[in-house]
């Protein structure tokens, strides 16, 4: 690796762990303590968020894979892509690819000229990703691109090429409303008219179906939970205590939004060195690691009535417990 590739490297990972500080430091701090979602996938959180996937109780990622392995023609037209005309085919949060390789199988198979470029925070995740690609699509053209989904499109933004973004897996319902919304008019203002969104929701159901995808019976998804406090202790030099903290989820069929917390089992004090700062904790105080929205298509439209996106065609599983909305940039 050369001396300017290294120098930018190491400058894109303190900026990584300088974020990371700052909303660690943000989240605990605040009267309703919180930690961001996104820092649950480091190299053990990928593995087990995999695991996660495969779960029985875990209809998420078998309902939206679904709609990939039998659909896919049903994309492709509903995105309304041309064999002839070359695309970009960008992925955010890509994660290990299991449901885009069924759709990137067929726009292979029938010849259709684009570049599938991944985006995501773990480098990892990408390394791996692109590893299983070149073995099993070796005529996949792949881009890698790691670091913040926005850093990346106004990059992309430089040229005047047609885009497809897949944000699946309803990632967007990590995000309160209004969050959401700022995203998505934010992701707008990357693209230009008339490329495409393919969003992947969760909708709406019984509590019943819901929260034991969020509380399985092995433990696995507790244990996915509480490993973002022991990547706080390795990358922070933190001293969490992970057997007094506990994973606890939560869901109302009324308002739609399933939460998980991380609950505190004692009164405790936590130092973090790289902060050089000490938090608090009382006996059941709990911190918000994840909060997963389920929509409807009322809940959807408020969304994107403040963005520069329109619906153009949804499309769901067998069970319409999850589906896929084709947008399109105004």
């Amino acid at each position: 690796m050369s001396e300017t590739k290294i120098t930018k490297k190491k400058k894109h990972d303190n900026s990584i762990i300088n974020h990371f500080k700052k909303e660690v430091d943000e989240g605990l701090s605040n009267a309703e303590k919180s930690l961001p979602s996104k820092y649950f996938y480091d190299k053990t959180g990928d593995a087990l968020f995999v695991k996660i996937m495969h779960l029985p109780e875990y209809y998420v990622t078998r309902s939206e894979h679904e709609i990939f392995k039998t659909q896919s023609q049903v994309i492709i037209k509903a995105l309304q892509l041309n064999p002839e005309t070359y695309f970009e085919l960008i992925e955010l949060g890509a994660g290990d690819g299991l449901k885009t390789k069924e759709l990137l199988r067929e726009l292979i198979q029938f010849n259709y000229r684009f570049e599938y470029m991944p985006v995501d925070i773990s480098q990892n995740a990408l390394d791996k990703l692109e590893t299983n690609l070149n073995h099993e699509l070796p005529k996949c053209k792949i881009t890698k691109e790691h670091g913040d989904y926005f850093e990346v499109l106004e990059l992309l933004k430089e040229n005047m090429h047609p885009k497809v973004i897949l944000f699946l897996g309803s990632n967007i319902g990590n995000m309160p409303d209004a969050v959401a919304t700022d995203f998505l008019s934010k992701l707008s203002d990357n693209l230009q008219k008339k490329d495409k969104l393919f969003l992947g929701v969760d909708l709406i159901k019984p509590a019943s179906i819901v929260l034991p995808a969020y509380n399985d019976s092995q433990g696995i998804t507790a244990a996915f939970n509480l490993n973002l406090l022991d990547r706080i202790n390795r990358e922070l030099e933190a001293n969490f205590d992970l057997k007094f903290f506990k994973h606890q989820p939560e869901y109302k069929e009324s308002d739609g939004i399933a939460k998980s917390y991380l609950v505190s089992t004692k009164a405790q004090q936590v130092y973090i060195a790289r902060l050089n700062k000490r938090f608090d904790f009382y006996k059941g105080e709990r911190i918000l690691t994840e909060i997963s929205r389920k929509y409807n298509d009322t809940i959807l439209n408020s969304i994107l009535s403040k963005t520069d996106f329109v619906i153009k065609g949804r499309i769901t599983d067998s069970k319409a417990y999850f589906a896929n909305y084709i947008l399109e940039r105004k």
